[in-house]
């Protein structure tokens, strides 16, 4: 189980190290994908190589489990010729060789536990590796779409930044300025013009004597009017 351990810890790595030096996610995914697969070829030797020791330790316990029957056999054979001696040798014979079978039994059945969860663990490794294929496509598209929506917010981050925006902005400034101070001096010299005495009198004095130029006239032809009526003083 340690190395499957270390082979998620080796791609885990792998990735990590990879995504920090910016490659193109395709070409960098696909290199995983290949990795994932050496490895995978690797864990499938090592699982072969335990599932060949545990078929090893099962003939070793069979052959001992078929030793002593063996013995037994002669035992039998000992006993009916009427050899118990040699039948008690046979029947100790018998018994090492059933110790030695029950010896690799534990063994065997140790290694047959092992080998189970090796298997299991190359079965989910599989899994995982088919899987990563299959997301291996919406994966890239999702990096370059992140990458893509940052360069988008870098650009607009450097338009908010860029000298020439802040020019223009700085001339209109200016411009308004300009014409703001221009509309004040303007209305300072109306404001002066109107406030200046002597303009005043002149106004007031055109603004007087065209009014008693019209009285005047207005009088002249009442004056005329008056005279030239019937009834009026005769002329000689």
């Amino acid at each position: 189980m340690g190395f499957f351990a270390r082979l998620r810890r080796l791609i885990s790595s792998s990735l990590n190290e990879t995504m920090s030096k910016h490659e193109d996610p395709e070409r960098m995914l696909n290199q995983i994908i290949t990795d994932m697969q050496s490895q995978l070829v690797e864990s499938k030797k090592k699982v072969a190589g335990a599932i060949a020791d545990e078929k090893r330790l099962q003939r070793q316990m069979q052959q001992q489990y078929d030793l002593a029957a063996e013995w037994e056999e002669k035992a039998v054979t000992f006993v009916e010729a009427g050899r118990d001696e040699s039948a008690k040798e046979a029947l100790l014979r018998k018994q090492e060789y059933l110790s030695l079978g029950n010896q690799y039994k534990e063994q065997y059945e140790a290694h047959h536990e092992a080998v189970i969860k090796l298997k299991a663990a190359l079965q989910q490794l599989q899994q995982r590796l088919d899987e990563s294929i299959r997301q291996k496509s919406i994966l890239i598209a999702r990096v370059k779409r992140a990458k893509a929506h940052k360069e988008i917010q870098e650009h607009l981050t450097s338009l908010k930044d860029s000298s020439a925006f802040e020019a223009f902005d700085q001339m209109t400034t200016k411009v308004e300025a300009l014409e703001a101070e221009t509309e004040a001096l303007g209305e300072i010299e109306t404001a002066s013009l109107d406030k200046d005495p002597l303009e005043a009198e002149y106004k007031a004095l055109k603004s007087s004597q065209s009014e008693g130029d019209k009285l005047l006239a207005d009088l002249k032809k009442k004056i005329s009017g008056e005279l030239e009526a019937p009834g009026g003083p005769s002329q000689n």
